[in-house]
């Protein structure tokens, strides 16, 4: 079965932590916090490359590896997050787009003479 939506995805990581009895544990604090652990783990795996190194770190399979896992750990921990407090995180992430676009106009190129 595949679910790869932010619902399914939320419900699947529901699903597992309830047969594992780790609901007492998922509360907003723990759960912001685990977000900022695996962010750090992310980080981490950046911390003494140059930027030449750092955009190709998709170029070697160990380090792909690793990266695709603590992006999937952050995402999760964040989808977990957000089904506790009963956030929608499309939605707030469209709403904080459009108050960036206000805040941040587009820079318009200058006009050729």
């Amino acid at each position: 079965m595949s679910e790869l939506d932010v619902a399914g995805l939320q419900r699947r990581l529901t699903e597992f932590a309830a047969a594992r009895a780790w609901q007492p544990y998922h509360t907003p604090k723990n759960l912001a916090a685990a977000l900022s652990v695996e962010a750090a783990e992310l980080l981490e795996i950046f911390q003494w490359l140059t930027p030449e190194q750092a955009e190709r770190v998709m170029d070697d399979p160990g380090r792909a590896h690793r990266v695709e896992d603590e992006v999937a750990d952050v995402l999760a921990y964040l989808l977990q997050f957000c089904a506790v407090l009963g956030v929608d995180p499309l939605a707030a992430l469209s709403a904080k787009i459009d108050r960036n676009e206000l805040r941040f106009p587009a820079v318009r190129p200058p006009e050729e003479t």
